[in-house]
């Protein structure tokens, strides 16, 4: 019997997100098709099924990739994390066309860590991209973090992990540590912002999938009480930074 193979990205595609064809059948597990991102097309394996979510490319990720490209100045030569990385189509895409830095990272899982390998090299980015494996909330793998910017697209979809995402953003802020002693600090960055007036270090987030307002506010409220700085930069595009207290003593 044929298993159906099946992405949800295929129901965005009126947004011209993402093409619908279904290029290479890999085994009963994955499908590979090709997605359209701004002056580039990426192959990008895709799980079937996974139960954390990570298998899928989500609207999020192709209007996020825009809004950075509309904003390049402001991420190059930046040293780069992405959270929730997923397939990391997005890390594979800001690598190929810009000069940037960057590890992808997602749950504590072997299989989300090889497919972001396999699409690495499928896409020409070889070596692949370094992976971090970490689970929200638990204690993170490097002890003093220096990655001036942070990415996610479409990650607020379990509200239960709420706190421990906060958890885990509040440490790769707070203890932020930049190898390389030209990078701007903070309170240098808001006298000499880039042109969205950004300062280091950030995180960065944007999402497409519906959520609920309430659900929303529960993870910007928690931002602001475990002492960081929500801004709204337009387009559903985020950026949470230490607060002022915080950003003062780094």
């Amino acid at each position: 019997m044929d298993i159906a193979l099946f992405s949800p990205s295929s129901l965005f595609a009126a947004d011209g997100d993402s093409s619908d064809e279904e290029t290479t059948e890999t085994s009963q597990s994955f499908v590979e098709r090709t997605h359209q991102f701004p002056g580039i097309e990426l192959l990008i394996r895709e799980f079937a099924f996974h139960q954390l979510n990570a298998n899928l490319l989500w609207p999020g990720t192709f209007a996020f990739a825009e809004w950075l490209m509309q904003h390049r100045a402001s991420i190059q030569r930046r040293r780069c994390l992405e959270i929730g990385s997923g397939t990391g189509a997005l890390a594979i895409f800001l690598k190929k066309v810009s000069d940037i830095d960057i590890t992808t990272s997602d749950y504590d899982d072997q299989e989300i860590e090889e497919n972001i390998a396999h699409n690495c090299i499928a896409n020409g980015v070889v070596p692949a991209l370094p992976h971090i494996r970490h689970t929200w909330g638990d204690t993170f793998p490097v002890a003093e973090p220096d990655w001036d910017l942070i990415i996610a697209s479409d990650i607020l979809l379990y509200v239960k992990q709420y706190s421990n995402l906060i958890k885990s953003l509040s440490f790769l802020l707070k203890s932020y540590k930049p190898k390389d002693k030209n990078v701007v600090n903070p309170t240098e960055g808001e006298q000499n912002g880039t042109d969205t007036g950004l300062c280091w270090p950030v995180f960065l987030m944007s999402w497409r999938r519906r959520i609920g307002k309430d659900d929303e506010s529960l993870f910007f409220t928690g931002c602001e009480e475990a002492g960081l700085e929500v801004t709204h930069l337009g387009s559903r595009v985020y950026s949470i930074r230490p607060g002022r207290k915080e950003a003062s003593s780094l």
